[in-house]
């Protein structure tokens, strides 16, 4: 019609960016809560990743392990003994053994601001938080869903991925790995932060090459 302005359609998201939104939305979820029964069930009967894979590199195949051995942990675990280690790990008020909230880990100087900083760049991907989540948007998981979301959904350009990853989640994420692994409250969780690290380095790998 006349005076209409053109549409523009997004192509589909390649298989490859597919499963990067997959496992950033994994991740997202398994220190969002403590997985139930279901979720288990789906990891302990998900395909993963080949062992025979020739063409992955050393990050790849540690990728690979790491999932192997959370599928392990999937199958061993029971839900209501998970409910109370999230809660002791990450959402115990005061008490909790690991804090979740990334920006802990990666500020160098009390004059940053990176809290300021991701929040405006939240607002302007026109990402906003729920009106009914009052924790902050440097909980790995928020981090991680915006991940999930800017592949996904907004489709961003590699170089907008790779400067919030960068900025907002490798450095942060991967001291708070160790410190999940490190915990003696951490029993599920230790190959949880150990599949969380490895795919971390699997994309900051990929970035690097991109």
């Amino acid at each position: 019609m006349s005076g209409t302005a053109p549409l523009h359609f997004k192509p589909n998201v390649s298989p490859e960016d597919h499963a990067r939104a997959q496992l950033y939305g994994l991740v997202a979820r398994l220190f969002h809560s403590a997985p139930d029964a279901q979720l288990l069930s789906a990891l302990v009967h998900a395909e993963g990743f080949p062992r025979d894979d020739a063409s992955r590199t050393g990050q790849g195949k540690a990728l690979a392990a790491a999932w192997r051995e959370m599928a392990d942990a999937c199958r061993r675990a029971f839900p209501v003994l998970l409910v109370h280690e999230h809660t002791a790990l990450f959402a115990a008020p005061g008490r909790a053994a690991v804090t979740p909230y990334l920006m802990h880990y990666s500020m160098r100087y009390e004059s940053e601001t990176p809290l300021v900083d991701l929040r405006a760049l939240l607002a302007d991907w026109g990402i906003a938080r729920h009106e009914n989540v009052n924790e902050p948007e440097d909980h790995v998981s928020a981090l991680c869903e915006t991940m999930r979301f800017s592949i996904a959904v907004q489709q961003r350009t590699i170089e907008e991925q790779k400067a919030f990853f960068n900025q907002y989640l490798y450095r942060g994420a991967s001291k708070f790995c160790d410190a999940v692994k490190a915990s003696e409250t951490a029993r599920f969780y230790k190959p949880v932060a150990a599949f969380t690290r490895a795919f971390f380095e699997v994309e900051r790998e990929a970035f690097e090459i991109d």
